[in-house]
């Protein structure tokens, strides 16, 4: 945290936005966190940035997917680390529910042995 010079800490006016969401926990990673950005995945007031270092300030709305889902949430508080779960819930207020953006569907599918199977894969 920056001192002022008669020692007293100064307040901090924003974030780096990577920061902000790994120390809430929106992401496991601020490598992660900078790469959504650069990806153009993260909007804050309602602008899609290009950059992780975006400074992030108190009352900013931020819209982050996560997984299937896409979550707006409106900053709080900037934090000082990554702490707890419940000391980052605090750093921010969900604007909206959660949307699904699309259903899980996975690369590979088990193998079932069914009646509709070919006869060539039928174990008997």
């Amino acid at each position: 945290m920056p001192v002022k010079a008669d020692g007293a800490a100064a307040e901090v006016s924003g974030r780096r936005l990577d920061q902000w969401l790994w120390f809430a926990r929106l992401v496991k990673s601020r490598s992660r966190a900078a790469r959504l950005c650069t990806a153009g995945a993260v909007k804050v007031n309602q602008v899609t940035l290009k950059k992780a270092d975006r400074l992030v300030r108190i009352g900013d709305t931020i819209v982050v997917p996560q997984g299937i889902f896409c979550r707006t949430v409106r900053v709080l508080g900037l934090g000082a680390r990554r702490g707890p779960a419940a000391e980052a819930r605090r750093l921010y207020d969900e604007v909206d529910a959660p949307i699904r953006l699309s259903d899980f569907n996975p690369v590979w599918q088990p193998l079932l042995m069914g009646e509709d199977e070919p006869a060539t894969i039928r174990r008997e």
